[in-house]
């Protein structure tokens, strides 16, 4: 099978819901990561085509993925795709750039392909259903399409916070570990700014009504955290008995990432020094309302396309939808917890849904790099009982 490596990453930096990256619509976050992606790369590399994630494109225009390549100045020649598989969709878009290239001739991939996802959260607006047929007599209500579309699970007709609540009572997981889960996440989070793990962050210009542009350049959810209060917090879905809040839960928030594939072969005939090597992938699914532990079937599919050992995995990511999302996969795959999500996540990070999945492999090859370390495996859920994952191998 024809190798494909990642020869550049970069993402936005993630930002609060109704934050400083909110006056910006997902497609020009996008765009702003894609700048930043292709700024490393040489100018003569023509990327024939991209795939990029976003969930919930409502009031964007069409074609979002189009937008950003387009706002992002590349050719209008560059064939675009949006991809949604929900929270997976960044990292579908990466594994479907990578079968395409593996599908072309040897001798005809001498071209690049973009990958990513970009969200804007603040942005995604409020509907009103029904309005077409009109409303002769009574109220109208506003249907949250952030709620509605992003987070809801439509089969049992519930928040999927609620599914994190079933998952928290299939495993015994308590609230007292999911709150431990989420100080942790924020602490390692903190420090990885601190130390300037995060080395794909690109900062983003946002334009100001009075005066210079605000230069956004550095995750802002950490910083935003009271330790002593996550603890306290009410629980957010079962109000009565309950154990998922919204500190150890992900939050609402702004943000982009993009990277840039490419056949080894052809990275090295251009003498550029590839970051990593994608080794294998693989999705799976269950039921919708057991969504949370749906990773923990996707990880052995893709080692087993990767053709490695799950105890020759270095670092995991494991997207934190929830604090009980990633302690629940842990525990099923008997997985070290010093060595996943080390640089934190989407708890304290944040979590704008058609970002994550690629945000994790760019975050993967950061632990690797940093840690001297070789292989990774990053691993995502996503609404409706599916889930992605892929492995990878750092080379530099």
């Amino acid at each position: 099978m024809t190798n494909i490596v990642i020869v550049s990453i970069a993402r936005t930096p993630i930002a609060k819901f109704r934050g400083s990256l909110s006056s910006l619509k997902g497609s020009e976050l996008g765009a702003a990561a894609i700048k930043g992606a292709v700024s490393k790369l040489p100018n003569d590399l023509l990327i024939k085509e991209a795939f990029l994630g976003n969930v919930v494109s409502a009031g964007m225009g069409q074609a979002p993925a189009r937008q950003a390549v387009i706002y992002a100045g590349l050719p209008e020649t560059t064939i675009c795709t949006t991809v949604n598989k929900v929270c997976a969709s960044g990292m579908k878009s990466i594994m479907l750039a990578a079968q395409s290239l593996q599908c072309a001739a040897p001798q005809n991939a001498n071209y690049a392909m973009l990958a990513g996802g970009f969200e804007s959260m603040s942005n995604i607006p409020h509907y009103l259903m029904n309005s077409r047929n009109g409303f002769p007599l009574g109220n109208a209500s506003l249907i949250d399409g952030l709620v509605h579309d992003g987070l809801y699970d439509i089969y049992n007709e519930q928040h999927m916070g609620m599914c994190a609540e079933k998952c928290s009572k299939d495993y015994s997981i308590s609230r007292e570990e999911q709150d431990e889960h989420a100080v942790e996440s924020y602490r390692r989070a903190q420090q990885a700014i601190q130390d300037g793990a995060f080395t794909d962050i690109v900062p983003v210009s946002v334009p100001q009504r009075k005066g210079d542009a605000l230069v956004v350049d550095t995750d802002e959810e950490p910083s935003n955290v009271k330790m002593d209060r996550i603890a306290t917090i009410q629980p957010a879905f079962d109000r009565k008995q309950g154990t998922v809040t919204a500190a150890n839960a992900s939050s609402l928030n702004d943000g982009a990432s993009a990277l840039v594939l490419m056949t080894e072969s052809e990275a090295m005939a251009r003498n550029m020094q590839p970051l990593a090597r994608i080794l294998g992938y693989g999705d799976a699914a269950q039921a919708p309302v057991d969504f949370t532990t749906t990773p923990s079937l996707a990880v052995p599919v893709a080692l087993q396309h990767a053709g490695v050992q799950a105890e020759n995995v270095d670092y995991h990511e494991i997207n934190e939808a929830f604090s009980v999302v990633a302690i629940a996969n842990m525990k099923l795959m008997n997985l070290d917890p010093t060595k996943v999500n080390v640089f934190g996540g989407a708890v304290a990070l944040g979590h704008p849904i058609g970002m994550s999945g690629a945000r994790i492999v760019g975050n993967l090859y950061n632990v690797l790099n940093q840690k001297d370390a070789t292989i990774g495996c990053a691993s995502i859920c996503n609404g409706g009982g599916g889930a992605s994952a892929i492995v990878i191998e750092r080379l530099n």
